[in-house]
């Protein structure tokens, strides 16, 4: 029987009336696109991604797309990747012309493997991209260390982890060039949009340029660019939701506490891994269910519990990528157990409570 008291969505976008006052106010400024508030949205977001610079783009995936053209990588490089993943990541190596390596990941974090990503660097490696899965940071201190050993660059994609951190230094601040997205769903948003962090001025100035037709002053073009400029808007916007940043972040940590008490102990449900030292932003909450994650949602839905499956199909095995060859096997472990439930800050205890018995009541109907 569906539950009468509403279903709880597994997202819910924050635009509160401060949002819409300072996208008003943008618009009745004049000054829409690449403008003061885009400036000071970058200035601000260098206290969450812990870097010297941001440069702030139209979304997460121009993010990764232009860091990687300003990190020089192009035809003929390789970077290894997760398959576990939205495929936005593999995506940008293939836009700018290099080749995606599938790496397996690690079940206690999602993250990717180290071992699994040594054991595929080749003459062509140029980088590795970690991905901060569900605002989960990835081994950052093993991927740096081998990214050091054979000379390779690390470009991190922190677009589901905004805030996250190992031992203190926040993702985003461990490679070349960190990457967020500010799509509705994350953790906050600009509506659409996306940051690139680093601490190198020339990196930083060469991620200004590409952005903006290669421009630094109108028409005196420089270099090759594009147009993927971030608005005033969406920045206003962006700024508002900064400021909330940490309150939101604070709350879904709480909620993550509560969930993960009403789980202990049970084996049907299995709840999010973190490592030691590192501080989790769960922009997901994602449990496993070993056996039966299909009738596990089933049930869930049946109880009024929203629910999310991030991501059924991995990488590897989507369309553009099935040639490559690529033996994963725990990747393709989680692609079938993994389960995202309500985790948002707008959940009440009341919503907390339905969802916690939700989740133990699979204990035995699996």
């Amino acid at each position: 029987m569906r539950s009468e008291l509403g279903v709880i969505p597994p997202a819910k976008p924050h635009i509160g009336e401060a949002e819409i006052e300072a996208a008003v106010a943008v618009l009745r400024s004049g000054m829409v696109v690449q403008g003061p508030e885009v400036a000071a949205f970058e200035a601000g977001f260098t206290a969450v991604a812990g870097t010297g610079h941001c440069v702030a783009v139209n979304s997460g995936t121009s993010a990764l797309q232009l860091a990687l053209l300003a990190m020089g990588i192009g035809p003929g490089d390789e970077v290894i990747v997760p398959s576990f993943s939205f495929a936005a990541s593999a995506n940008a190596v293939r836009l700018v012309g290099a080749d995606p390596v599938f790496a397996d990941i690690d079940p206690a974090s999602f993250g990717l493997d180290p071992a699994a990503v040594e054991a595929l660097i080749g003459p062509r490696t140029a980088a590795i991209m970690p991905v901060h899965l569900y605002g989960n940071p990835a081994d950052m201190a093993s991927l740096v260390a081998l990214a050091e050993r054979h000379g390779l660059a690390i470009l991190e994609d922190a677009c589901q982890a905004h805030g996250a951190a190992v031992d203190g230094k926040p993702v985003g601040s461990f490679g070349k060039a960190g990457t967020f997205s500010f799509y509705p769903t994350k953790n906050m948003h600009s509506l659409e949009g996306g940051m690139v962090s680093t601490d190198a001025p020339e990196l930083a100035r060469t991620l200004r340029l590409l952005r903006n037709q290669g421009m630094e002053t109108r028409y005196q073009n420089e270099i090759v660019g594009a147009n993927m400029r971030m608005t005033d808007v969406a920045a206003a916007i962006g700024r508002v939701q900064l400021g909330r940043l940490e309150e939101w972040t604070e709350a879904r940590r709480a909620n993550a506490a509560r969930l993960d008490a009403a789980l202990k102990g049970l084996t049907a449900v299995v709840a999010p891994p973190v490592a030691a030292g590192a501080r989790h932003v769960y922009h997901q909450y994602t449990v496993r269910v070993p056996a039966g994650r299909d009738r596990a949602q089933e049930l869930l839905t049946e109880a009024g519990i929203g629910s999310a499956v991030y991501y059924p199909t991995p990488i590897h095995r989507l369309a553009p990528y099935a040639h490559l060859a690529a033996d994963l096997p725990e990747t393709d472990r989680a692609a079938a157990e993994v389960l995202s439930v309500p985790i948002h800050p707008s959940l009440t205890d009341l919503d907390l409570e339905r969802i916690a018995e939700a989740l133990t009541g699979l204990e035995g109907r699996l």
